[in-house]
């Protein structure tokens, strides 16, 4: 299925019916009265969030969405049926917004949440409803009133508690097809990644977190280079951000420690927020360079770019050092669902290299 996380829709509520008009025209009851019922209330558009739906490909199409009117009133005291409600089934992590004022309606986070979009017109009066001792006769009724219509922007962010973030084929894809049951489309060509991933990971009994895996940033993504910003929205959500780093680029004049800070320069263009979420740097491919050189190579790295924050090393192709990595962004995930600052973790080179026991933060 295609993976489409932005849309734009028109929903319109269905307006109340009349109200009627009547008088009771019964045999031995010379003066029967008024007896013209209520319209109905129009049709309300509700959105519901369902964790089964990961796209809004269905509301790229089906643009326009229209409840039904209710039904007018009859005559005997019979008011009009309200018109039946009507549900968009969206997935979660969904963002309603106005698509003219901008303003945000709502945010489905939960699956069944439930949040009204248009309300449905209330119905008009009948005569019955004008019926007093000084107007025994009414002749009056209202019409309907009309239903909320809107123009909504439809703007999804996926739910995950870790985001890797890095330069096309710097083995994002490789890292979550190794720590997860995600199945991204792997290849040795760059943005083989062409929309999200999520991925569970399962650390133990009751213990598990989700990434995310977007396509890759290059410089210049601001001004539209490569696949620009428009994936990075589904990183604001999550807690953590794995910086994946390609320790031994195939290109040789291509510099990592540039591609890195070329990275964070495009993060704080695209929101400052974003920028500022806990960053850890993880690099990738240390089964490409020599045993004797890793450590050195990795040293070199940080220290250029001045990273204070976890730093790991790993293999995700020969899956050397991921179980570290694995314990540690989940203990960060726990003490974030917990609301407890994280522990300040360091680096600490000579456990930088992966080994029989893998690298670890210290």
């Amino acid at each position: 299925m295609k993976f489409v996380d932005e849309a734009q829709i028109d929903v319109a509520a269905g307006h109340g019916g009349a109200g009627c008009v009547s008088f009771r025209r019964e045999k031995f009851i010379p003066f029967g009265g008024p007896n013209g019922g209520d319209g109905g209330r129009g049709g309300s558009v509700f959105a519901v969030a369902d964790r089964n739906i990961n796209t809004l490909i269905d509301y790229r199409y089906a643009r326009r969405h229209e409840a039904k009117n209710g039904e007018a009133g009859r005559g005997a005291d019979q008011f009009g049926a309200a018109g039946p409600d009507i549900e968009l089934r969206m997935p979660v992590g969904t963002i309603v917004s106005d698509a003219d004022g901008g303003e945000r309606l709502v945010e489905l986070l939960e699956h069944g949440q439930r949040a009204l979009l248009a309300k449905g017109g209330d119905g008009g009066f009948g005569n019955l409803h004008f019926k007093s001792s000084t107007n025994r006769a009414p002749r009056q009724k209202t019409p309907g009133w009309p239903g909320e219509a809107r123009k909504l922007k439809l703007e999804l962010r996926v739910l995950a508690d870790v985001g890797l973030l890095g330069m096309p084929n710097a083995g994002k894809s490789t890292l979550i097809a190794a720590i997860s049951n995600a199945r991204p489309k792997i290849a040795d060509y760059p943005f083989t990644t062409l929309h999200p991933h999520l991925g569970v990971v399962r650390v133990g009994p009751e213990r598990s977190f989700v990434v995310a895996d977007i396509p890759g940033l290059i410089e210049g993504a601001s001004e539209g280079a490569g696949l620009g910003h428009q994936f990075l929205r589904h990183l604001q959500r999550t807690r953590l951000l794995l910086h994946v780093v390609d320790a031994a680029p195939f290109d040789e004049g291509v510099d990592p420690v540039q591609q890195a800070r070329a990275i964070v320069a495009e993060l704080k263009k695209y929101d400052a927020a974003l920028a500022a979420k806990p960053r850890w740097l993880v690099f990738n491919k240390l089964d490409m360079v020599a045993a004797e050189e890793r450590e050195r190579r990795v040293k070199d790295y940080v220290r250029r770019l001045r990273h204070k924050g976890p730093v790991f090393a790993i293999s995700a192709l020969a899956r050397e050092g991921l179980q570290p990595l694995i314990e540690a962004v989940w203990a960060h995930v726990a003490r974030e669902a917990q609301h407890k600052p994280a522990a300040d973790v360091r680096f600490d080179p000579a456990t930088a290299a992966p080994g029989p026991e893998g690298p670890h933060a210290t």
